[in-house]
């Protein structure tokens, strides 16, 4: 058995690199338990806005940044429903091996057991962690950063968990797939869907220009429980290109993601703690999390180390004061403010949502901006929903307030070929 150590880790992804860094940067002992090693490959992508990253100091982690960013509300088919939109800032996309090496420096010092964590047995002064392997590791505090599915944090059970489902295409085209040097944020065009396909769950396009020819693409969907299937997101990702006249010529990477939009909070009671998805921190509006990481993080870990120089604070009070900190009342509420407003877009039509997204985007520029990044104090967030509304024409306004029913388990239309 190990000599225990302050903090105990599980996970080796973002969330997991982010807070160990940040514990050991201030001085705390902290070890790592990841299935992986931490410095295996990330297999998925990661946008920011780039003033995220600005506001924190790390723009320099960047790969690729787009000045020209727009979406698409129309139906297309023509010249007004071809029309873009705008934003008006620059978007960013990682550098995962920058900001992977970012993290790994930052956490030097801290002890990597490679493995997985299969009982987590959590007591008032110290918590212990079985590996599959037998290994047994203890630690004053335990905290969870191993993502959404998690065995090891409770969590009410309030029904279907809604995905962001999504299949991407990193490769090279028969023709420009986009404008050159353009991010586009959503394509809710639909003029490339049969009438049986318009009445299912909407999806849109996720696309961006990575220049020496090469793009990605992504066909994504909003959120639906159970997700929309990657066979069914492929076939109207390559609907969607034939009907400009785009063929994929070279597969260079496949993505596949699934992120839970609307995870309920954890049990805030429990002695153990969590951060990343397995804290609910993906975004219900977005389903964003590396900004609220990089955000997020770094006030986590002081809470956590004026904490644990108590030494007379053990397992179950040092979790309490790092659930306090990562969600207190204010973000909880705001949370809370984010899933009714999920739960409501999970019903509309694609239509519906083609208005909805084009009336959020004409609100200003901080505004959308904040609600996106969830950096909206309350007050202001519950001010800029009340003016959404206001601007809402009126079958938005009556989605909005009454709602609609979601289709449960449909079936979806696929075609022959």
């Amino acid at each position: 058995m190990a000599d225990r150590v302050d903090v105990l880790v599980l996970g080796g992804g973002p969330a997991a690199l982010c807070i160990s860094s940040e514990l050991n940067q201030r001085g705390m002992t902290v070890a790592g338990v990841a299935p992986d090693p931490v410095d295996a490959p990330w297999p998925n992508t990661y946008g920011i806005w780039a003033n995220e990253l600005k506001a924190v100091g790390l723009d320099h982690l960047l790969e690729h940044r787009w000045s020209d960013t727009v979406s698409y509300f129309g139906a297309g088919g023509s010249t007004a429903q071809d029309h873009s939109q705008v934003h008006g800032i620059d978007y960013g996309l990682f550098d995962r091996a920058a900001l992977q090496r970012y993290w790994l420096g930052r956490a030097e010092g801290v002890s990597w057991h490679q493995g997985r964590a299969e009982r987590v047995q959590a007591g008032s002064a110290i918590t212990t962690v079985t590996c599959a392997s037998g290994e047994t590791l203890r630690a004053r505090l335990v905290i969870d950063a191993s993502g959404s599915r998690t065995p090891h944090i409770r969590r009410p059970d309030q029904g279907p968990v809604a995905g962001q489902a999504a299949y991407g295409v990193v490769g090279r085209f028969s023709k420009a797939p986009i404008e050159a040097g353009r991010f586009v944020l959503m394509d809710y065009r639909c003029d490339h869907l049969s009438a049986a396909q318009r009445q299912e769950p909407p999806t849109f396009l996720y696309a961006m220009d990575l220049g020496d020819g090469l793009f990605f693409v992504e066909e994504t969907s909003l959120a639906f429980a159970p997700g929309v299937p990657y066979d069914v997101l492929k076939q109207r990702l390559q609907q969607r290109l034939a009907l400009r006249g785009v063929q994929i010529t070279e597969v260079i990477h496949e993505e596949f993601c699934l992120f839970p939009m609307n995870l309920p909070l954890p049990d805030r009671s429990q002695s153990v703690l969590a951060f990343g998805g397995a804290a609910s921190m993906v975004h219900p509006a977005s389903g964003y999390m590396v900004g609220a990481l990089l955000r997020r993080g770094p006030d986590l870990a002081q809470a956590l180390a004026v904490a644990l120089a108590n030494p007379a604070l053990g397992s179950e009070a040092l979790a309490r004061r790092g659930w306090q900190a990562l969600w207190p009342t204010e973000l909880v509420l705001r949370h809370q403010l984010y899933q009714f407003g999920l739960g409501r877009l999970m019903g509309f039509n694609e239509a519906l949502l083609r208005t909805h997204f084009a009336t959020f985007f004409s609100l200003p520029q901080e505004e959308w901006f904040g609600f996106l990044t969830n950096t909206l104090p309350l007050p202001r967030l519950m001010a800029v929903m009340l003016r959404l509304f206001a601007l809402s024409p009126w079958e938005l306004r009556r989605g909005l307030v009454l709602g609609f029913p979601s289709a449960q388990s449909p079936m979806f239309t696929q075609s022959a070929g």
